[in-house]
């Protein structure tokens, strides 16, 4: 699930969330915005069941997808778009 708040001058904080049980393991997102760098936005544990992270982003069309522990990549299947290439969304 994908949550988008717009903040002052052009940027939105978008919070990325995940049930906790799935995957298992750590999951980081990993994009354009983070030169694909796992580790660098991974999902908290939070109340009620799910993990989030909370990325601030500038506006345009971004690309990211999920890993998970193991080397497991998987999209988002609430994003904007998702094609060969991963998740995308448009702020």
């Amino acid at each position: 699930m994908l949550k988008r708040t717009l903040l002052f001058g052009q940027k939105t904080r978008v919070t990325f969330a995940l049930p906790m049980d799935h995957p298992t393991g750590v999951v980081s997102v990993v994009g354009d915005f983070n030169h694909w760098s796992p580790g660098r936005h991974e999902l908290r544990r939070r109340r009620g069941g799910i993990r989030t992270v909370s990325v601030i982003l500038p506006a345009g069309v971004h690309r990211f997808r999920y890993l998970a522990t193991g080397g497991v990549w998987f999209d988002d299947d609430t994003a904007d778009a998702v094609d060969p290439g991963g998740s995308l969304i448009h702020l």
